[in-house]
């Protein structure tokens, strides 16, 4: 909501001045007027954001997270139900919820609401917080006059993402942890314990084995520079992170996500069962199979294959079937092309498209479940090879020094 400043005068002619937050104008003057106070000047506020707010903003205390939204879309499917008015609904809920930046979103809508704005348009003006898909439903909800129905899909879709989500993400826990590990006690090795053996080394004048030498240099690399490669990996984290916020970046990072070893796969039937799922819902919602590809594109956290189903919709745009422009992309088994092609030719694209979702969730709950499996033993060898040079370079040396000793 955004602040206003008025000046107006009331029924005995007297001066007045204050401040209203509203959604626009028009409802500063539907306050006033309802007080009994003609609006001569409605002029909008420059907006001071307090420190309290800062503070919120910078440590992202007023995100609205998926789990508020799906508590929300929930929440108003019940209370669409009851028959309780959509605004004092809405009003309800911002009162009740204890997340500050949902309480602030729901706020606006009710003023938007009130000053003869459809929900769907209200919550437009939230993109941070409704995002095109979810809006798109809604309004599809209200012209079909089943909103409730709506609410109560989107709910579960959502809820379905955050899990899927979920469950990729705890099953690459176990690898990244291991990968920190290893890379902690490769640091401490090089700087604490390999000096120590190299001094040891450098007074008895020993013969040292290759594999000793390589040690020591990758010590001395690592205590005599470690300012500058730590200020090489800062600044290719940077020049990384930079180059992934452009167009081309994102794409050559969607790309290789799929085709990384072991987990790409995961992380490509995951991102089709969204895609699945996304799109049987915004058909079964009523939108438009054009408007839905482009809405599940721009839904979909990888730009290559957000690319990929812009293709599909320019396909369907031409005229081709739903069956054509999906195997035209190559991202779909036969089995999933064979299950469009019966949906499409029987009328039933939204069931055969959560059949669809439903096969890739299986597979990704399959792959998971074998995860641990595949990466276990190369997790064993790495360390493995990693002990076994390190034991190689470091006792070599000592044995023989003993040997020469025992002579």
């Amino acid at each position: 909501m955004a602040s206003f400043s008025y000046i107006g005068r009331s029924a005995d002619g007297q001066k007045l001045t204050g401040s209203y937050e509203a959604a626009n104008a028009e409802s500063v003057a539907s306050r006033l007027a309802e007080r009994g106070i003609i609006p001569l000047e409605i002029q909008p506020q420059e907006e001071q954001q307090s420190f309290v707010d800062s503070v919120n903003e910078a440590f992202g205390l007023e995100r609205v997270e998926k789990q508020e939204l799906i508590m929300f879309a929930r929440q108003m499917y019940t209370i669409s139900r009851s028959g309780i008015p959509l605004i004092k609904a809405i009003r309800g809920l911002a009162s009740t919820t204890k997340q500050r930046g949902l309480e602030k979103v729901l706020l606006a809508i009710v003023e938007q609401l009130e000053s003869g704005s459809s929900l769907a348009n209200a919550m437009r003006h939230h993109p941070k917080v409704f995002d095109n898909m979810f809006v798109s439903m809604v309004d599809a909800g209200e012209n079909s006059g089943q909103l409730e129905q709506t609410f109560k899909q989107i709910a579960e879709y959502i809820q379905q993402d955050v899990d899927n989500k979920k469950r990729v993400s705890a099953a690459l826990r176990y690898p990244s942890f291991v990968i920190i590990a290893l890379s902690i006690a490769i640091t401490v090795v090089n700087i604490k314990v390999i000096p120590a053996f190299a001094s040891m080394y450098a007074k008895f004048n020993a013969e040292l084995p290759w594999t000793t030498k390589f040690l020591i240099g990758m010590s001395d690399v690592f205590v005599n520079y470690w300012p500058y490669m730590l200020l090489a990996i800062v600044a290719l984290a940077l020049v990384v992170r930079q180059h992934l916020k452009t167009e081309v970046g994102q794409r050559q990072w969607g790309k290789l996500k799929l085709r990384m070893p072991i987990i790409g796969s995961i992380i490509q039937q995951a991102s089709m069962a969204r895609y699945a799922r996304g799109l049987a819902l915004m058909l079964r919602s009523g939108v438009p199979i054009n408007q839905s590809l482009g809405l599940v594109a721009a839904a979909m956290d990888n730009l290559y294959l957000s690319e990929q189903i812009m293709q599909i919709r320019r396909s369907v745009e031409r005229g081709d079937s739903l069956l054509q422009a999906h195997g035209g992309v190559g991202i779909f088994t036969p089995l999933v092309l064979q299950m469009i092609a019966v949906g499409e030719e029987s009328g039933r694209v939204e069931e055969l498209l959560d059949e669809v979702a439903l096969f890739y969730e299986e597979e990704v709950d399959y792959d998971l479940k074998r995860l641990s499996a595949k990466i276990e033993p190369i997790m064993i060898v790495v360390m493995a090879a990693f002990v076994m040079v390190l034991a190689l370079g470091i006792f070599l040396p000592m044995w023989d020094m003993l040997s020469i000793q025992t002579r």
